[in-house]
């Protein structure tokens, strides 16, 4: 008697989706995430990393994107409109388009720069930023975990760095480690044993990659960076929240006559004097003192010093990472300017920045304008090129200029 033939066990179908007539409208408005609370039906359950695709009530293909099983943002969409294979070949086309974006923003005098800006760039809950010739690929989703190899693989094809560095949010850090994967771990190429190098504008930094905030840096900055250098001439600076000195060094290579920088963090001060020592080859920075303070800038600011800038920019880190935030984050904005004006000479100038999403830039302009009554605006600024910004969540970045 013939044994029977062996089986392969069946595939379960295609996770398919109904959401309600909001959500349907959002996704077709270019909208990225379908939110848990919008699937009003599926037609089984979903695992998270696998592929889901939305159905609208006539039942036609909407949309088709990665399921999340434990995020409140349940599906993070892919494609909307016509179905495609989402295989190798269709990865490898998003991210040439991701490149392309960027062409002519780096260059011989800057290599460090965000090649992909999550959702904004068709990768949701994915952003790779480039440290000279390291990358840091940072997840905001477990659902890229089953496929992270197959990215890495197209990501050292592609740009060949010389080393490519996972960074996680920490919302997924605990789920990693059952997919063989954690934070600061190098993906492929030549281990890490500390900060690297880049360069922004001919300056040099060090970016923590493995260990250091958001991937090591902050990129989003490096337009309002220059800004200041270009206002920074024989004026005494002020750099409140300072992290590693980024708008310090930059107004030192502008002819600042002094700058000082502003944080809570012993860590990121030391950083700052790091950054500083790597551009002494620049004379107008090794002519620039340089003083670092170690304080809350709130309590600083609000305190007894009685210290006069030329220069005063502030960016402090979000104040509100939850909708619930958003008032008194208005008001902490407010405060800081009202604060940042007493110490802020004649013929002054006042950045105000703000990195919290959950704030509009029409609130926090208004909160720094009635602050600073009285003051002349010279500019309001957004989001650089490298870091796109396409649907409302997506606009976090703002900043205002203003002169006494």
């Amino acid at each position: 008697m013939n044994a029977p033939a062996a089986t392969c066990p069946a595939q379960p179908p295609r996770l398919r989706l109904r959401v309600t007539a909001a959500a349907e409208s959002a996704v077709r408005g270019g909208h990225p995430w379908v939110f848990a609370d919008s699937i009003r039906e599926q037609n089984r359950p979903g695992e998270t990393g696998e592929l889901a695709a939305i159905y609208d009530r006539k039942d036609r293909f909407l949309a088709v994107g990665w399921y999340d099983a434990q995020s409140p943002i349940r599906l993070r969409v892919l494609q909307v409109g016509k179905p495609a294979p989402i295989d190798a070949a269709w990865w490898r086309t998003r991210l040439e388009q991701s490149l392309a974006k960027r062409a002519g923003l780096e260059g011989g005098r800057t290599d460090g720069l965000r090649l992909i800006h999550g959702e904004n760039d068709g990768w949701p809950g994915l952003v790779l930023d480039r440290y000279g010739e390291v990358l840091a690929l940072k997840l905001y989703s477990a659902a890229w975990f089953p496929h992270l190899a197959q990215v890495a693989g197209l990501l050292m094809d592609t740009l060949r760095p010389a080393s490519l560095v996972l960074r996680l949010s920490r919302n997924i850090q605990t789920a990693a480690p059952k997919s063989g994967w954690h934070d600061g771990q190098i993906l492929a190429g030549a281990p890490l044993n500390g900060p690297v190098v880049f360069r922004e504008n001919d300056l040099r930094f060090e970016a923590d990659v493995l260990r250091g905030q958001k991937t090591g840096f902050f990129l989003d900055q490096r337009e309002n960076r220059a800004l200041v250098g270009g206002l920074a001439t024989g004026r005494d600076v002020l750099n409140a929240f300072s992290f590693s000195g980024g708008f310090s060094l930059y107004a030192a290579r502008g002819g600042a006559k002094s700058v000082t920088d502003l944080d809570i963090s012993p860590h990121a001060l030391a950083a700052a004097r790091r950054n500083f020592a790597l551009n002494q080859v620049d004379p107008p920075v090794a002519r620039c003192r340089h003083e670092t303070v170690q304080a809350d800038a709130f309590e600083w600011l609000a305190g007894k010093a009685t210290r006069k800038f030329g220069l005063i920019v502030l960016d402090p880190p979000s104040l509100a990472r939850r909708e619930v935030e958003r008032a008194g984050a208005i008001r902490a904005y407010g405060s800081l300017a009202t604060m940042a004006l007493k110490h802020l000479q004649p013929n002054g100038w006042l950045v105000a920045c703000s990195c919290s999403a959950h704030v509009t830039a029409k609130e926090f302009f208004q909160a720094v304008r009635t602050a600073a009554k009285g003051l002349e605006e010279w500019r309001t600024t957004g989001h650089p090129p490298d870091h796109p910004a396409g649907f409302p969540e997506a606009h976090y970045l703002k900043s205002i200029y203003l002169h006494r």
